[in-house]
């Protein structure tokens, strides 16, 4: 292993750097914990009044003390439905965590936002908790608190391939695979939500709060005129000691989730996925030193080994190719312990050897990736690949490189060339946006559509198909496109403020963190513990499939 030297100074910029960012974290976990509250405090209060507890009480008692519970999708539905109310985190908890001593996939409805009911991003929030176990052959467990679909976006919900249906299809194939799927019915299961506890492994309903049936009292009476209500239609000793629907009734929700807990330490521990290991080696430099090396303005280069060598065991770095394209890093490593191997984009301005003269040289941006680059990284790809070693994609990519001469040079061809090689990847895959994640840079970095295991985002993150700068400048232009000499420099100028206004809101993290485009926007220096413990969970499926990749151009 080759040492990663760090060079930081810690002058006024550095912690200009470290206290912008710092200051950002502060509005972010602000803005997190109004997230973690869910409904009002009075709908809070009308579900204590029920001797219920509140969604994240029932996580709390369900998962290990002193154990981490990995929320992920904590910003989903952020600045949606606002003509509804909201949905903070789209009334669900959706995480990892430790029950039993296993890793386990929490799925818990918030009753207090809009009783539980499902809205578009909430289904799509839960297919996600979904994929993840399935992907990493994770148990999962619904504790299942919901008055079903929202209805005035019925249609945007019910139908479609990845709509509601597609948690009950999931259900079967879950099953089907043998992970464990363990339901508590803990509040109101109704019309086709129903299906989703009856359809895990086993069970279990609350005595007084919990109530599973296909139509509700009111729908009944509307549809038959059978006047009942939903206790005595489908409350726990119906659906237990009648129908047999429900396996298990407990008195409250603690007793429930005490009853889960007991099953989940009768289960035997899966088979994990032979990856490396080694003793947990500290990195040399502090990580909170990452505020200061980021820079604030997304455009300015920077040293990525330096990031590298705050997250890498002992800021060790086995690099591929050092000195062949080098806006591509690429090397092996550890993170606590556990092998990876890293794919990062070079963010320094770098010096490319054409020839065997020493004035022979030419200058790379830093941030793009060139036709060695893209060549470079496939290979890297194929190789952890054969080797079977995880892979982590670092991105701050701001695109393939353009120009006539890329494009002389084969610059798609290259480029694709990676891009099918992380598509047919087999190994698990992470990926971290540290920075700019642009264009196809956003591909070929394993973006959502390429199959990452987990993804996560700095608060320095931007996901766009194109830079601000450029694409409002590209917006101006077609606006202005048949307008002449109509419109003064003033107007031009006011019209480019709005749009870059615009732009720059889609791309921040909190934006892409709302569309589940990233699982969580994390701080940095929880970065290493984050990243190790997805890397424990991926290795929870042994099975990888054989490594091919589709026709290549040479």
């Amino acid at each position: 292993m080759s040492l990663i030297e760090s060079h930081i100074e810690k002058d006024e910029l550095f912690e200009k750097r470290r206290d912008y960012w710092l200051r950002q974290l502060e509005t972010l976990r602000s803005d997190e914990e109004e997230l973690r509250q869910g409904g009002s405090a009075k709908s809070h209060a009308r579900q204590a009044a029920k001797g219920k507890m509140s969604a994240r009480e029932r996580v709390a008692a369900l998962c290990d003390p002193n154990t981490r519970f990995l929320e992920l999708g904590l910003w989903t539905a952020y600045g949606h439905y606002e003509e509804w109310g909201g949905a903070p985190a789209a009334g669900v908890v959706v995480g990892i965590g430790t029950v039993s001593g296993h890793d386990s996939v929490i799925v818990s409805n918030d009753p207090t936002v809009k009783a539980g009911a499902w809205f578009p991003l909430t289904c799509k929030k839960v297919l996600r908790a979904q994929e993840i176990a399935l992907e990493n052959r994770l148990p999962i467990v619904y504790l299942v608190d919901s008055a079903g679909v929202f209805l005035p976006l019925q249609d945007e919900i019910f139908p479609d391939r990845e709509h509601f249906g597609r948690a009950f299809y999931n259900n079967a194939r879950l099953s089907a695979e043998g992970i464990l799927q363990i339901a508590a019915i803990m509040g109101s299961c109704v019309a086709g939500g129903a299906y989703l506890p009856i359809m895990s492994d086993e069970s279990h309903i609350v005595e007084g709060t919990g109530s599973i049936f296909l139509a509700g009292s009111h729908l009944v009476k509307a549809a038959i005129g059978e006047e009942i209500d939903n206790q005595e239609l489908g409350g726990a000793l119906v659906q237990c000691d009648v129908s047999g629907v429900v396996d298990h009734r407990h008195p409250d929700d603690m007793t429930c989730l005490e009853a889960i807990r007991r099953q989940f330490a009768q289960l035997a521990p899966g088979e994990k996925a032979p990856f490396a290991r080694r003793e947990v080696v500290d990195p040399l430099h502090p990580i909170d030193e990452l505020y200061g090396i980021v820079p604030i303005d997304r455009a300015r280069p920077y040293e990525t080994r330096e990031v590298l060598a705050r997250l890498l065991d002992g800021s060790e770095l086995d690099e591929f190719k050092a000195n062949y394209g080098q806006t591509l890093i690429c090397g092996t490593g550890w993170i606590e312990g556990r092998v990876v191997g890293v794919v990062a984009n070079q963010r320094s301005i770098v010096e490319r050897r054409k020839g065997t003269g020493s004035a022979d040289k030419e200058l790379q941006i830093g941030g793009v990736i060139y036709s060695d680059s893209a060549d470079k990284g496939a290979r890297f790809v194929e190789l952890c690949n054969q080797k079977r070693i995880p892979l982590l994609f670092l991105q701050d990519v701001t695109g393939f490189m353009v120009g006539s001469r890329a494009e002389r040079g084969g610059i798609i061809k290259d480029g694709a060339k990676m891009v099918n090689a992380v598509a047919n990847s087999v190994v698990p895959k992470i990926t971290l946006f540290t920075g700019n994640s642009y264009g196809a840079g956003n591909y070929a970095m394993c973006g959502k559509a390429y199959g990452a295991r987990f993804l996560y985002a700095w608060p320095s993150a931007a996901i766009a198909v194109m830079g601000g700068s450029q694409a409002s400048k590209t917006l101006l232009s077609i606006q202005l496109k048949n307008r002449g000499d109509e419109v003064s420099e003033e107007e031009k100028r006011e019209r480019l403020e709005r749009i870059e206004n615009r732009y720059a809101e889609a791309m921040g993290p909190r934006y892409a963190a709302a569309r589940l485009w990233v699982d969580a926007i994390i701080n940095p220096v929880e970065t290493r513990s984050i990243l190790a413990r997805s890397l424990a969970v991926a290795a929870g499926n042994p099975n990888l499939a054989e490594f091919k990749t589709g026709v290549l151009q040479t």
